[in-house]
């Protein structure tokens, strides 16, 4: 046992709050002392800590006469914390010593990755800046910010702070040298907020900030850090500074932008633009080669911040606000105040244009989305009047002209958006000070409002009224909890925001958008259409969702098969809800979510019948989280229909995709009173059987499929349950009754199915090879991959016991590429034990053990302990040719005592059933022998 529960993995995290995860669950490691002592181990891998470094640590001052003896409590309520891992827990003489993996700390991987860089730098540096991203992702805060208090830590927290030093200036510098200085802004720029007075991270940025074309600010940086060192310090820059300054005064550092000659002393308000360091570059460069560009986002996203950052930077610049201007006939006045012109004689709109015609400078127009029309005229006549001039609009929506340059905002990343909170949060309260639990709730909540700036900075605005755990758990009335009196009308509340951008839109817009909130987790084309064909909207679906793209109120992005789909922020959609219900409308798109749901599974059904099955387990695996919302809402709208439909239809490419929980929507209609007489029920008694035989459990399965063919009165239902009755039949190894219950169910088929093919493994588990070949060949497959696969799994599972190794060996990996092609991983797994048991038996030892590691791997994520079982019988047999006989004897005692493992004759029997293990330790035990086993036989697996 301690074998196998040494092969648990621990990993433990300090490059923020103290962190521990065993075998990749984590684990709440409680009191301060207890988590020290965690992190103290931690930090020496490998190496012993003795009691009295313990003990030095904790009470640096005056430890209590009972310090020792709390130290050995400490450790002893982390070896149950450890849970399986404890073994790695080991007393030694005079301390403690935790071994972990080579990654089993992120302090040790970061360094990893660090030296790694650090010798790709010179030959691939786009490769080192991958690297280094990926060291400073592995940053959650600062390190170990929960243990401050313990010197040690404190120490060891300074060292991380160090780190965290070099990783960010190496990934500025390899940034730089891959030509992507636009990123190594952000970087650079965070370095020296950590310390201002580091000169190699001001280096970094001075480089940053002049290969991005922003000489002048990078000339202000470098000489603002001049001054800062004398203020602070008394000392000079080193002679690298003004070597660079003068690099970036003559041109040589990199593109100097011709409108940043002067630049103005007003610095940027430091929370408008955390995270916005590539967009901002972007933008930058689009303004230096084109005439109109647009920056574009939903309301609140940080659009008009962008515009006054690039403003300020360009001393000429002019901003005509157009929030204010509600009517077109206001906008040539507006553009004069713009452009500081007193008494106008004659026409404004003319004089404004002549003025503009005189000099080169950028005209700033921002909030254009209510003025659409007005402003692409203006916007034409100025390209053509004023070629000088250079335009920066900010829309919800683009212009649509020809020579505009899109730049499209998206919301912020958690990290960034956090910082937001922050900046906004010390505004509100100076004095306010995070505790880790709060930073947690801080995440949370700038998760929750998907890292819209607006959003972000309201809530934490709302920080003067509440803490972070009670304003979390107000997020669900955010559209009218977060707001602000100080704003702009339509900034000051969310709902303001949205509804500013949703009244601009048309009378079908508005409704098409209404109704596609409906979807809780994105749609595609085809179900857009299906709502607007619902709705009878005289306007092209694909037109109308354009227009919401274009207006930033749905998003459009990519799966992860690279198909368009088409998504809302939670808020847009919590907007959209809140109108369905003022419409009256909320009911018809509830039903029509429902029956959208209830054709997606019709269609499944009858597509992964066909040589199509490919298509289905993707579409479905999509649309898993609005399955899940039309599921929800046939149970509370009490649609029987709707719900039985669903089941029924999905259930079987379920079983072969093994999305559980699709499979399992029969299992929750058994308990509905209202199920009795329904046309379906005894097809969802047969396919909740199936589930129970999935999950294990023989002996609710087989009451499920009787009870189902009890009161079956379809032809369907009749074949479903008499399949079901014919697999608990196998599952307690009656073989005679399974072959007859699936051949009867094969009667019955009218289409492809996958009977009789329990029926040929019955038979050829009790002991007649040549009657399973004889129903095998009978199995209705037609050109469905599934079936064609699981044809060739049990013809090779015959070939196996009747001695045609090669035969079989080809058939189990024609099971398993069929079973890939249309990612039925149940199959795969299946053939894969199959393949295993053959390799072994035929000698090749390591390729037959890395298969039943992956095999114990997805039964153990499924769940599916009847074929877990058979999987560890198989490698029990295996062990005992390996002279494991006492691993391998634990494992049968465990399938012995477990009630849903087959039953099968052996003589084996030798550990009394008290100390048999459990299924969890049964896992163990198998993953530590495998890998036991693995460890000496390398080229063993090599060669398999």
């Amino acid at each position: 046992m301690a074998g196998a529960q040494e092969g648990a993995s621990v990993r433990v995290d300090v490059l923020g709050p103290l962190r521990l995860a065993v075998d990749g669950g984590p684990v709440d490691v409680r009191g301060p002392k207890r988590r020290a002592v965690l992190a103290l181990l931690a930090l020496a891998p490998g190496r012993t800590v003795t009691v009295e470094q313990v003990v030095d640590a904790l009470w640096p001052d005056d430890p209590p006469e009972s310090a020792r003896a709390t130290v050995h409590s400490h450790v002893s309520r982390l070896r149950a914390d450890l849970r399986a891992a404890a073994p790695r827990l080991t007393t030694d003489e005079g301390g403690y010593r935790l071994r972990l993996d080579d990654d089993g700390l992120d302090l040790h991987r970061v360094r990893t990755l660090r030296d790694r860089a650090r010798d790709l730098v010179t030959t691939d540096p786009a490769a080192a800046a991958a690297l280094l991203r990926e060291a400073r992702a592995a940053w959650r805060g600062p390190a170990l910010a929960d243990l401050a208090e313990v010197p040690p830590l404190r120490a060891a927290a300074d060292a991380a702070g160090e780190l965290w030093r070099d990783v960010t200036d190496r990934l500025a510098g390899a940034l730089l040298a891959a030509g992507a200085a636009g990123e190594a802004l952000g970087p650079a720029a965070d370095a020296v907020e950590d310390d201002p007075l580091r000169e190699p991270a001001v280096l970094l940025l001075v480089r940053a900030l002049a290969a991005t074309g922003q000489a002048p600010r990078a000339l202000r940086t470098a000489r603002e850090f001049r001054a800062r060192l004398a203020e602070e310090t008394g000392l000079d820059p080193s002679p690298a500074l003004a070597a660079l300054e003068s690099d970036v005064a003559g041109g040589a550092a990199g593109p100097v932008a011709a409108a940043e000659i002067v630049v103005p002393a007003t610095p940027a308000t430091p929370t408008d633009l955390h995270g916005r360091d590539r967009e901002l570059a972007a933008t930058d460069r689009l303004l230096a080669t084109e005439r109109l560009v647009s920056v574009v986002g939903t309301g609140g996203v940080g659009k008009t911040r962008i515009a006054r950052e690039l403003a300020r930077r360009r001393p000429d610049a002019a901003t005509l606000m157009l929030a204010a201007v509600t009517d077109a006939a206001g906008i040539p006045d507006a553009l004069a105040a713009a452009l500081r012109l007193g008494s106008i004689t004659g026409d404004v709109l003319t004089a404004c244009l002549d003025v503009l015609d005189a000099s080169p400078r950028l005209l700033v127009l921002d909030n254009c989305e209510h003025l659409l029309d007005a402003v692409r005229d203006l916007v034409v006549e100025l390209l053509e009047r004023c070629p000088e001039v250079t335009l920066l609009t900010t829309s919800r929506e683009p212009l649509g002209l020809a020579e505009e340059a899109v730049v499209r905002l998206a919301p912020l990343p958690d990290l960034a958006a956090v910082a937001v909170f922050l900046d906004r949060a010390r505004r509100v309260r100076p004095d306010l000070e995070f505790s880790p639990d709060e930073l947690r709730e801080v995440a949370e909540i700038v998760r929750r409002l998907e890292g819209l700036p607006l959003a972000v900075e309201l809530a934490a605005g709302r920080l003067s009224t509440f803490a972070p755990a009670a304003l979390a758990l107000r997020l669900d009335r955010a559209l009218d909890l977060l707001g602000s009196r100080a704003l702009h009308a339509r900034h000051r509340t969310l709902r303001a925001t949205v509804a500013w951008s949703y009244d601009l839109l048309t009378d079908e817009e508005q409704r098409l958008f209404r109704h596609v909130s409906a979807f809780v987790d994105g749609v595609d084309l085809v179900a857009v259409e299906g709502v607007a064909a619902a709705l009878g909207l005289a306007g092209d679906a694909g037109d109308l969702l354009a227009r919401l793209v274009d207006a930033s109120m749905v998003e459009a992005g990519s799966d992860a098969s690279g198909r368009t789909r088409y998504r809302m922020l939670e808020t847009l959609r919590a907007f959209g809800r809140d109108r369905l219900v003022a419409a009256g409308e909320d009911d018809a798109a509830d039903r029509h979510v429902v029956r959208w749901a209830v054709e997606l599974a019709a269609w499944a059904e009858r597509t992964a019948l066909t040589a199509r099955e490919a298509v289905v387990g993707p579409v479905l695996r999509r649309e898993l989280g609005n399955l899940r919302a039309a599921w929800r809402l046939t149970r509370t709208r009490g649609d029987l229909d709707a719900a039985t439909a669903m089941a029924v239809s999905a259930a079987e490419i379920a079983y072969w995709q093994d999305l559980r929980e699709v499979r399992a929507l029969a299992t929750e209609l058994v308990d509905d009173p209202a199920l009795t007489g329904h046309p379906f029920e005894a097809r969802v008694y047969g396919h909740a059987s199936h589930d129970a035989y999935l999950r294990g459990d023989s002996v609710a399965a087989e009451r499920l499929a009787r009870r189902g063919l009890a009161c079956a009165g379809d032809a369907e239902g009749r074949r479903v349950c008499l399949a079901a009755v014919g697999e608990a039949s196998l599952s307690r190894g009656a073989w005679a009754d399974a072959v007859e219950y699936d051949v009867a169910a094969l009667r019955l088929a009218d289409r492809p199915r996958p009977e009789p093919g329990v029926g040929a493994l019955a038979a050829l588990y009790g002991g007649d090879p040549r009657k399973a070949r004889e129903l095998i060949a009978l199995m209705p497959a037609g050109e469905v991959p599934s079936l064609l696969g699981l044809a060739a799994y049990v013809t090779a599972e015959i070939d196996s016991v009747e001695g045609r190794t090669d035969a079989a060996e080809e058939g189990y990996s024609l099971a398993m590429a069929r079973a890939r092609s249309v990612g039925s991983t149940f199959l795969e797994a299946i053939a894969a034990v199959g393949l295993a048991s053959l390799r072994s038996r035929s000698g090749r030892i390591g390729a037959a053990l890395v298969g039943y590691r992956e095999v114990i791997d997805h039964w153990a994520d499924g769940g599916n302990w009847s074929h877990q079982w058979v999987t560890l019988r198989n490698l029990a047999d295996l062990l005992r040719t390996l002279d494991d006989a006492d691993t391998a004897d634990l494992l049968d005692a465990a399938a012995d005592r477990a009630p849903d493992a087959h039953d099968r004759p052996r003589d084996q029997g030798v550990v009394p059933r008290e100390r048999a293990p459990d299924r969890e330790q049964a896992l163990a035990l198998a993953r530590a022998a495998i890998a036991r086993h693995l460890a000496g036989r390398d080229s063993a697996v090599h060669a398999g």
